[in-house]
């Protein structure tokens, strides 16, 4: 067993709920076997456990790893495209870059950039939107697998409006989506997501055979693109003849406690209802609705009908893969709402991080926050001593203002160290 000391922060209860930051000045978490044994203040839990081995993580802070619920796989060198609306960047930056993943050799390699760019971030765990080729998909869960990060994962699937290379079949879809699932799903930390690009792309019969795919596999989840941009809203209303672009899913049996959709920065009211009452979750995605020029997310409106969020990088259409620099650019759209944002606090920034997304994937019972019986997922947020970041912690007033610190000044530049299941895992 292995003792880790440190100042710790986590959000166990959930802030937009009236729950409050969970804050150990010099704690001390037992860990056995990859779980939280024990935690409280570093002395009493020394001294019940005198012979064990000890981490001395002081000067920095010990948060949960992140849980990135919106990161695109095949997109890793398609990041910084910047001054384009979502489809022409589309065309022009990341469906391109998707197209060279056919070549099992160069998706080898995106698949090693893609996971120790999330391990750089101090992200744990992932929903990640795969590619669309079975092969590449495969590599992604090898590495995964190799690596130890928590992916849920799949094939992109598409019958029209793209390249030719990048469409399928409905039939084609659910034989490989089938494929990759039987060899993935629930192996180690892998788990298998129906992934529709988005309805734009993606004809009734395709998505009928996604729907087939996921009752097929049981726990799998689905997740999707919705309501990104005004010009793609209109698109899929006129292919679909529908009112609300949550129809084109919802009809097919798509929407679920296990559906994750990526972005809804324009909903209808109608469309938030039937997602609370249907228990979806909503990826936001805050860099990539600013660099696209997407929109201000509603965040109090989400709230308002329960409807869950947490965050995503969306790489590449984000910025990078840190989620502090998300969190803080969530802030940022809430604070240019004005009276129609929501006023968010730094604990509300952690929950989006981590606890938001374990919920989301539906791995709370595991993952999430740094509490007993939970797995030991964890990253140790270490600035550079003399930096700003380290100046800044030094002199924080309290936790709640050094986690504000931390999102504000925080980078991958920042994380020292980080744990799955206890074991340190190397970028």
């Amino acid at each position: 067993m292995t003792i880790y000391r440190g100042t710790v922060l986590d959000t166990p209860d959930d802030p937009f709920a009236g729950g409050a930051l969970r804050a150990d000045a010099d704690a001390g978490l037992l860990v056995r076997d990859g779980t939280i044994a024990e935690r409280g203040p570093f002395a009493a839990v020394r001294a019940a456990q005198p012979d064990d081995d000890v981490v001395d993580l002081r000067g920095g802070l010990l948060l949960p790893g992140f849980v990135d619920t919106h990161v695109h796989f095949p997109q890793v060198r398609a990041i910084g495209g910047l001054g384009l609306p979502l489809l022409d960047w589309l065309e022009r930056c990341a469906l391109p870059e998707e197209a060279r993943l056919a070549d099992p050799t160069y998706a080898s390699t995106v698949a090693r950039e893609f996971l120790s760019g999330l391990v750089q971030a101090g992200t744990t765990t992932a929903l990640v939107f795969g590619s669309h080729f079975a092969a590449a998909v495969d590599l992604l869960f090898t590495e995964a697998q190799r690596v130890g990060l928590r992916v849920t994962s799949g094939l992109v699937v598409s019958d029209r409006l793209l390249r030719d290379e990048l469409l399928t079949t409905p039939e084609r879809a659910y034989d490989e989506g089938l494929a990759l699932a039987e060899r993935w799903h629930g192996v180690g930390r892998n788990r298998y997501a129906v992934t529709p690009r988005f309805s734009l792309s993606c004809g009734n019969d395709l998505l009928d055979s996604c729907r087939s795919l996921l009752g097929e596999v049981e726990g799998a989840y689905f997740t999707s693109h919705i309501n990104e941009n005004d010009r793609e809203i209109a698109t899929v209303a006129e292919l679909f003849g529908v009112d609300t672009y949550l129809e084109t899913y919802d009809s097919h049996g798509l929407v679920g406690p296990r559906s994750v959709l990526a972005h809804d920065v324009h909903p209808t009211d109608a469309e938030l209802k039937v997602m609370a009452e249907r228990g979806a979750s909503v990826a936001h995605c805050p860099t990539s609705n600013a660099s696209l020029g997407s929109g201000l997310f509603p965040l109090d409106r989400h709230l308002a009908y329960d409807v869950h969020v947490a965050l995503g990088s969306d790489v590449g259409g984000g910025t990078g893969f840190s989620l502090l620099k998300e969190g803080l650019q969530a802030y940022f759209m809430q604070r240019l709402l004005g009276e129609r944002g929501y006023p968010l606090a730094p604990v509300h920034l952690l929950h989006l991080a981590t606890s938001a997304g374990a919920r989301a994937l539906g791995l709370s019972s595991e993952v999430g926050d740094l509490g007993v019986g939970k797995r030991f997922d964890a990253q140790w947020l270490r600035p550079r001593s003399g930096s700003t970041l380290d100046v800044a912690l030094r002199h924080a007033a309290d936790p709640e203002d050094a986690l504000a610190k931390a999102f504000t000044l925080g980078t991958t530049g920042d994380v020292d160290t980080v744990w799955i299941d206890g074991e340190v895992v190397a970028p």
